[in-house]
């Protein structure tokens, strides 16, 4: 059982793709595969859950739709459902799988695990993210500063608070002198939204620990965790793997002359796009050289008013293109009209699939330096590294590989080799074998 936020068709980001990988191959190679996930948090019934059965590519697939919004908690429910909790309790018996693997945590809940741990089922768990650990996701404060993942329940009880207008703006229009007040204040009363924070964090990495195995994309990741208390003696690392069977060859791509700049992914705040669009903004071709262009694969509708004042920023140009979704088999061919990929998110990110795409087709790439993308990327080896939201580092970079053509080809040697998905999933099976040989019968 295969347990995940949300799952294709409607949805297709970074776990939701990983889950269906994962199902997708270990069905092909004969095992019973059952997925569940959330399918609608805002339209669902406000005193529980409704479910939907369905098949997507041969798989089953169970959808979730419940109200989170009218939960009697709905911060308590967005870590601890009870309502997820009662129907796992219920479904997983009917199932009888021999392992469930939560890939994430995020809208399944620490529910998930717990219930079926209660069971006496081995579960395994996919970190993907920081969401056990920051209830934004992302370690990204609400000013858009980064967290270091080490602040106590006040800072974090008081970064959640600032997501309000009437906390944050205050705290803007005083320098930080009212969010500083207001910590003071929480650390010497009981402050209620202080004790939950803390509630989430010990129920979350309590059913961490109780979990048979924990798996981390990435080092960096792992670390992260480990530091934070999770001390697990069951905690693997296991790079993402790509699905390349699938992809296309690349072929002839009709493009100009010049330096041709990618972006895949989310055009989004926190995917850094604007620090992208703003450095590619300074750059400048050499006399009787062609002019570079940035194109920028992922959709516009989902962050609607972001991609908006971008659009803004660079009206009148046709240097910096818009070029939407596409379709992942025609990833070979993306690059093949690329000459070097930025990713540079705000965040600390994990281990972007991007960026292992980009050295299965041979793009050398530009990151920010930290996190899981400073991991993968050897700064001057396969790529660039640059300080996070600095404007004109990143230009000084990319300055360079419209200055030297060939700049391209001296990165390419020391690009690594790509995991694929098989190779992901039989690791992945040797730690359902391990987990599930130490299981008391």
């Amino acid at each position: 059982m295969l347990a995940v936020h949300h799952f294709p068709p409607q949805y297709a980001g970074g776990a939701e793709q990983q889950a269906y990988r994962t199902a997708r191959r270990l069905r092909e190679w004969g095992h019973e595969v059952h997925v569940i996930c959330v399918e609608d948090i805002v339209s669902g019934p406000a005193d529980g859950i409704s479910f939907r059965d369905d098949t997507y590519e041969g798989l089953a697939v169970r959808r979730l739709s419940f109200n989170l919004a009218a939960a009697p908690d709905p911060f308590r429910w967005s870590y601890d459902n009870p309502w997820i909790g009662q129907h796992l309790r219920e479904f997983l018996p009917a199932v009888a799988p021999d392992v469930v693997h939560l890939i994430s945590g995020y809208l399944m809940s620490g529910s998930t695990l717990q219930a079926a741990v209660d069971i006496g089922l081995c579960t395994v768990v996919t970190l993907t993210d920081f969401w056990f650990l920051c209830p934004r996701i992302n370690l990204v404060r609400s000013d858009g500063s980064l967290c270091p993942g080490a602040e106590d329940a006040v800072a974090c009880a008081l970064c959640l608070r600032k997501e309000r207008r009437r906390y944050r703006l205050p705290d803007q229009w005083s320098g930080g002198l009212a969010g500083r007040a207001l910590m003071d204040l929480s650390r010497w009363s009981r402050d209620q939204l202080v004790q939950t924070v803390v509630q989430r964090r010990a129920f979350l990495l309590a059913q961490l620990q109780r979990a048979d195995a924990i798996i981390s994309p990435s080092r960096f990741l792992r670390d992260m965790f480990q530091s934070r208390g999770v001390r697990h003696s069951r905690f693997y690392f296991s790079r993402v793997g790509l699905d390349t069977d699938r992809w296309e060859e690349g072929g002839p791509v009709a493009r100009g002359p010049g330096l041709r700049i990618g972006y895949v992914g989310q055009v989004a705040g926190h995917k850094g796009v604007d620090v992208l669009v703003e450095a590619f903004l300074r750059l400048r071709a050499p006399q009787g050289q062609s002019p570079p262009q940035l194109v920028m694969y992922g959709s516009a509708e989902q962050f609607p008013t972001f991609v908006r004042q971008l659009r803004q920023r660079v009206v009148g140009r046709n240097d910096v293109i818009f070029a939407g979704r596409f379709d992942h088999a025609q990833i070979r061919r993306i690059h093949a009209g690329l000459d070097v990929l930025v990713v540079p998110s705000i965040w600390y990110e994990n281990s972007p699939a991007v960026i292992l795409e980009a050295f299965a087709c041979g793009t050398p790439v530009v990151v920010s330096g930290l996190g899981g993308m400073a991991e993968l990327v050897g700064d001057g080896v396969n790529g660039f590294h640059f300080p996070v939201g600095n404007v004109s580092e990143l230009a000084c970079v990319l300055q360079r590989f419209v200055d030297e053509p060939g700049l391209r080809a001296v990165l390419q040697p020391g690009m690594p080799a790509v995991k694929t998905d098989r190779e992901e999933v039989t690791e992945l099976l040797d730690i359902y074998h391990q987990v599930c040989a130490r299981k008391p019968a």
